[in-house]
């Protein structure tokens, strides 16, 4: 299957050919524009002046990138924060819904781990058809996460690892799809909103491909700046080839901070987007902002681009002739100042990523994040700055608050999560010392990949290696774009959905699932579909098909043994032991194991509750990870940035069952998706994405509530006891918690009180006192084994013992059985511990 880039260049040649079908060319020749094709670049341009050879793109001439900056033609400065508000207003009276942002984690979304663009909100399903969106048409501020820049963010004063896509969107039919009215309604945009007249305007014909689909847009830009992009959505992405979509999609992407930063005119992209952070970290780190240089440097700072320049030490110097000043001067002062964007930028990132959901981690995005949280502490370590991180995320929720009050109510769970990154980024640092010292010690090469390798595996920045090779005279280069190599080996590659089907069922209609109504469903009557040889397909069916970690049903059809059972798409699949008695058309009595069906709901409701009760005592940021729910015991894995304390662990069992004691309704809901999520919010999708238009919500009022297909318990009460047996860290930012519920936790009680009363009566005691004197046994085999490896008598007055001489004898005549089992002196360590305890039986038998 072809890339997005190569299928945005496969298709350009098609849409350039015939712009009238492809773009709103109609709109742009009734305001007089022209169309050329660039000299330089190829790509076809609008522009009111008809001698004008190249298409605008600084790139493709020698036009200043970002022309504007102190010299906007904008006819109204906006801040921030503004821009959104004059966007959404404008468009509200253009017949427009403003809907609130969607999380940056899209787990709604099962192409992708974080939203990159608005359009991601509504990927797939809506875009498909399959859902209705919030609104048709809308807008959406939507926050977007993208990784492959974070070596250019500060450098070229322009990028961002965190932005705000402005999505202008529209889902429609093929005969209600008007291209040129939408581009008339974001062409009033730049006209009114911002003010620029259509002289300051040029538009370029491309191609755009992400998410599974494909479209031709327009790109639109002034003075060296590109202001937003609008993608008409025609076609979809599929493993047999590109089909055109069942509706029509528009997708405007417009960068709020980019609007922001040409509307104002000011320096950099961080000046326009967070101004009062900018301001707060030069007063905390006493650093002084040389706005002159600023301005002198940025209209070449894009030349600087690591993407695009393959000898970076070489533009370096070319800039700094173009500025007048020393090489090794305008980058010690610029890389100063890129530190401070940088901090104030990555802040920002984590803020939302780490109110949304995400974590820190080794293993995917979240290593992304944990490469901007690492790169801060090395900027503030490395130029001595008294500045706290958490502090920086606040000054954001701070300024975001009036748009995005979300960001402020989670400061404290992100603090949190950040003094953890900041802890175990000093013992990496401390740990990497040593390592660094043997590495150069060895001599040889310190290679691209031995860098990457070093930080990818033990997070050793490669700025330490070069900090420690310098005092060895060594010198290490760093590949200037390292962050972004390192970022690649952890992207997750998006996801094409692909149906693989087993079965031959075009003919079959989705079955009516039974068990949605209520778990205790476990007799029903139903028609035989289709039978293919031992496969049965009902019209309807109480049976549970393996999915979402849970096992599937058992019982019988016709008295047919039922062995397994699946979901293929909307139908479910009957797996007999044998080829079936009855044929397609007949009348089916299905029945299933209740002893089973109960234990899995148990287990299932439990998995609920004990994930109600860990995001309560542990906080916001935990989300279902990955369950699974067996017979004899289940699991939940949940996200967390460290090991559960024992004393956490209590407290989540205890809430748990507090919650099976209160005996709350277990509410099973069909529903619109659209109305869940308007509803309920995004937290339903804790196991991940859901197909569908209709959802089943379980909802446990005022506790949790999850789209969920499983079998549920109709009371909490019904669940009877969770028991936590263990918990571990599986893997960096994900925690396991192992338990079990129902009759399993009753069981487990009981094999539990029977070690117990057989440790009790092995250390002759009382049950409760089986941890004393356990412990007492461990000190004294401790103080034994010592003796064992000195090779020196066992003193008897060392030991502890009780007041029971009865038990004492018995727990002596142990340590001895212990120290059997020790490979060294065994043979004279006996034979004196053997004559102490002659010695200490005579004592005994003379009282």
């Amino acid at each position: 299957m072809l890339t997005d880039k190569q299928i945005k260049e496969k298709y350009k040649p098609k849409f350039w050919k015939d712009p009238d079908r492809y773009y709103p060319t109609e709109v742009l020749r009734e305001a007089g524009f022209h169309r050329g094709i660039c000299d330089k670049c190829k790509k076809p341009f609008w522009n009111l002046d008809l001698k004008r050879k190249v298409c605008g793109d600084p790139v493709c001439s020698d036009q200043k990138a970002f022309d504007f900056i102190g010299n906007t033609p904008a006819k109204k400065p906006m801040s921030y924060l503004e821009i959104w508000k004059e966007f959404s207003e404008m468009f509200k009276n253009l017949g427009y819904t403003p809907v609130k942002r969607y999380p940056v984690v899209s787990r709604w979304n099962p192409t992708m781990e974080y939203v990159n663009a608005s359009i991601a909100a509504f990927q797939p399903y809506v875009i498909s058809g399959e859902v209705s969106p919030p609104a048709n048409p809308l807008v959406i501020p939507q926050f977007c996460l993208r990784f492959s820049d974070i070596d250019n963010v500060g450098i070229t004063m322009s990028h961002m690892t965190c932005f705000n896509m402005i999505g202008q969107h529209m889902f429609v039919a093929p005969e209600k799809w008007d291209q040129n009215q939408v581009f008339k309604d974001i062409k009033k945009w730049l006209n009114q909103g911002l003010g620029l007249p259509d002289e300051e305007l040029t538009f370029h014909e491309d191609a755009w491909a992400g998410g599974g689909n494909l479209g031709c847009c327009m790109e639109y830009f002034s003075r060296g700046c590109e202001l937003g992009n609008q993608v008409y959505m025609l076609y979809e992405q599929t493993p047999s080839g590109v089909k055109d979509l069942n509706i029509k999609v528009l997708d405007m992407g417009m960068g709020m901070e980019r609007n922001a930063w040409f509307s104002q005119g000011v320096n950099s992209i961080y000046d326009a987007t967070f101004p009062f952070v900018v301001k707060n970290l030069l007063k905390k780190t006493k650093e002084d902002m040389d706005t002159k240089l600023i301005r002198k440097f940025v209209p070449y700072a894009g030349q600087l681009n690591l993407d695009e320049v393959e000898d970076i030490d070489k533009k370096w110097k070319q800039v700094s002739t173009k500025i007048d000043m020393p090489v090794e001067e305008l980058k010690n002062k610029i890389e100063r100042i890129s530190a401070i964007y940088s901090i104030g930028e990555h802040a920002r990132t984590l803020l939302i990523a780490l109110s949304d959901g995400a974590l820190p981690s080794n293993v995917g995005g979240g290593y992304n994040l944990r490469i901007l949280a690492r790169r801060c502490f090395g900027f503030i370590d490395k130029y001595g700055w008294k500045l706290s991180l958490p502090d920086v995320c606040r000054w954001h929720a701070e300024e975001l608050t009036p748009e995005f009050p979300e960001l402020k109510n989670n400061l404290e769970e992100v603090s949190k999560i950040l003094d953890v990154e900041k802890k175990k980024y000093i013992d990496t640092k401390k740990k990497s010392r040593r390592i660094i010292a043997k590495i150069l010690a060895k001599g040889g090469d310190i290679t691209e990949e031995l860098l990457i390798e070093l930080y990818d595996t033990k997070g050793i920045s490669p700025e330490d290696i070069q900090e420690q090779g310098k005092k060895l005279g060594k010198k290490i280069k760093i590949p200037n774009n390292f962050y972004a190599k390192v970022s690649e080996l952890h992207e997750d590659s998006q996801k094409m959905l692909e149906k693989e089907e087993q079965l031959d069922l075009k003919d079959v209609s989705d079955t009516d699932i039974l068990y949605y109504k209520s778990f205790d469903i476990i007799e029903f009557d139903a028609v035989a579909e289709k039978i293919i040889e031992n496969k049965v397909i009902l019209n309807r069916t109480a049976f549970y098909p393996t999915s979402g970690g849970q096992l599937h049903d058992k019982g019988t059809l016709n008295k047919e043994k039922v062995v397994e059972v699946y979901r293929q798409g909307g139908v479910v699949v009957h797996e007999l032991e044998d080829e079936p008695n009855f044929r397609s058309g007949d009348k089916v009595h299905g029945k299933i194991d209740f002893e089973r069906r109960l234990q899995l709901a148990q287990h299932h409701t439990a998995t609920h509750i004990i994930n109600g009760a860990a995001r309560q005592i542990l906080g916001n940021h935990i989300w279902q990870a990955g369950a699974h729910k067996d017979l004899d015991k289940a699991r939940l894995d949940i996200t967390h940035y460290d090991s559960l304390k024992d004393v956490e662990v209590k407290k989540i069992e205890k809430l748990s069952n507090e919650i099976i004691d209160k005996n709350l309704p277990v509410y099973s809901t069909v529903m619109d998706r659209q109305i869940a999520e308007t509803e309920y919010g995004m937290r339903i999708y804790q196991g991940g994405a859901v197909p569908g238009k209709k959802i089943r919500i379980i909802n446990i009022k005022g506790f949790d509530v999850e789209a969920c297909g499983g079998t549920h318990l109709n009371l909490t009460g019904e669940t009877k006891l969770i028991k936590i047996l263990k918990t571990s860290k599986i893997q960096d930012g994900i925690v396991r918690i192992e338990f079990t519920a129902g009759t399993a936790a009753m069981e487990t009680l009981e094999k539990q009180m029977e070690i117990l009363q057989e440790a009790a009566r092995i250390l002759s005691c009382q049950v409760n006192q089986v941890p004393g004197r356990a412990e007492e046994l461990f000190k004294n085999w401790k103080k034994a084994r010592k003796a064992v490896k000195k090779n020196r008598e066992i003193d008897f007055s060392e030991l502890e013992l009780s007041s029971n001489e009865e038990t004492d004898g018995n727990l002596l005549k142990k340590t001895a059985d212990i120290l059997r089992t020790q490979p060294k002196h065994v043979t004279k360590t006996l034979r004196r511990f053997s004559d102490q305890l002659d010695k200490f039986k005579e004592k005994i038998g003379n009282r």
